[in-house]
């Protein structure tokens, strides 16, 4: 007998739509604060129903979703899909983001001290050549 969910938890939803590979990484990510239900901080057993909203943030990514239905049982990705709508906001923000992402600087390119590169290594090995294949400043007799 199928009996239609009212509403489940909100760390089960989050895995069984997707956003987190695991619960226990969906709870860590809901205690940090980077999940909130209906503008609100939300505890991991908070109890989420159909046309709430969650913004979340994974890594660098943030969404805004509204639930569209509720799952017992993480399923296919398509699946998991139905179970929300990401708002036009979102959608607009994560791919202006992306873009910024994409015309951003190299970062290793700024920098200008640290460990030497290879190139570095051999200017280095160029510049002690004078001294040869001796170990040290004394004459050898």
């Amino acid at each position: 007998m199928n009996v239609p969910i009212d509403s489940m938890r909100l760390d089960k939803w989050l895995w069984c739509a997707r956003f987190y590979k695991t619960r226990s990484i969906a709870v860590e990510e809901i205690g940090k604060g980077r999940v909130t239900v209906n503008s609100q901080n939300a505890k991991a057993a908070r109890e989420l129903r159909v046309g709430n909203t969650v913004a979340l943030r994974q890594g660098v990514i943030e969404r805004t979703v509204v639930v569209q239905g509720l799952s017992g049982m993480r399923g296919p990705a398509p699946v998991a899909q139905q179970l929300y709508l990401e708002t036009e906001a979102s959608q607009q923000a994560r791919a202006e983001a992306a873009e910024r992402r994409r015309l951003a600087p190299e970062p290793a390119s700024a920098l200008t001290e640290g460990r030497p590169t290879k190139r570095d290594r051999r200017e280095i090995d160029k510049a002690r050549t004078g001294w040869g294949d001796r170990w040290s400043a004394s004459i050898d007799e």
